[in-house]
């Protein structure tokens, strides 16, 4: 068994009809209009400005780097799960942000670049980082970097950067290291890129006995390592795509609340 290792648009009507209105219901029918986005609803708040979520909040979380959870800030939520998945994008990654987008769930796809140098792989990713998703570095080619010397560390780590930015428009702010075998010089690299070292509390997906949907779920919902903050490591595998429902449904049923990236501390 695994332990916790160390790894709209609001289109306002200009038909004759509409200026037949009143001053007063043009307000009116504009204040009380939800405007959807691509990640979620907008409300106006109390004083009619636009407002969503994580674009105006200061962040509630932060990573402890001691035990890879997620830690409130203040008065946060103590009962969130955060939700990870890596060797991103591979072959099942956007159906696994279909399904969270669905479920109106958010989480970090740690991206390897190995994965994403081609235009088609390249395209899968900006559609999930277009979707709403945090996108986070898992080096180049997955090696175990206390294998390698510094200056191909370097490279390993910021190839990846360099092409989601690319990709994306934005470099990746999570970094997790293959294995979550990080070193010195990771650490330090993770430093000057302004990126979040984040290993994992527990994961199961890649363990013989987990590679099916129905035992992946209930482990993943019952395991005994599940607590508030606990940081969930699932991989871009098939069995874990149709298990990722389930998943999220369970982890809500038992009162966890899915932690959005975005409202996690990042170095500025």
């Amino acid at each position: 068994m695994a332990t916790s290792l160390l790894l709209v648009s609001c289109s306002h009507e200009n038909s004759n009809d509409s200026l037949a209105k009143t001053d007063k219901q043009l307000v009116d029918e504009d204040q009380n209009e939800l405007i959807e986005k691509e990640n979620g609803k907008q409300l106006l708040n109390e004083e009619g400005l636009e407002t969503n979520g994580a674009e105006t909040d200061e962040p509630l979380y932060k990573i402890d780097d001691r035990t890879w959870a997620v830690v409130p800030i203040e008065e946060a939520n103590e009962k969130v799960v955060l939700l990870t998945i890596d060797d991103a994008p591979d072959k099942h990654a956007l159906e696994m942000a279909y399904t969270l987008k669905k479920l109106g769930v958010k989480a970090i796809f740690f991206v390897n670049g190995h994965f994403i140098d081609t235009h088609e792989k390249a395209t899968i990713l900006k559609e999930i980082h277009d979707l709403g998703f945090t996108i986070g570095n898992h080096t180049y080619s997955h090696q175990n970097l206390t294998n390698l010397d510094q200056e191909k560390q370097l490279q390993e780590i910021i190839a990846v950067n360099d092409l989601v930015e690319e990709t994306t428009g934005e470099r990746p702010k999570f970094f997790r290291a293959p294995y979550g075998a990080n070193t010195d010089e990771s650490k330090k690299i993770a430093v000057e890129e302004k990126m979040v070292v984040m290993n994992w509390t527990y994961g199961y997906d890649w363990e013989k006995g987990f590679q099916e949907k129905d035992a992946l779920t209930e482990i993943m919902i019952n395991s005994p390592y599940l607590n508030s903050g606990a940081n969930l490591l699932m991989h871009d595998r098939k069995w874990t795509s149709a298990a990722l429902e389930g998943i999220v449904k369970g982890l809500q049923e038992k009162g966890y609340e899915i932690v959005d990236p975005d409202l996690i501390e990042v170095p500025e």
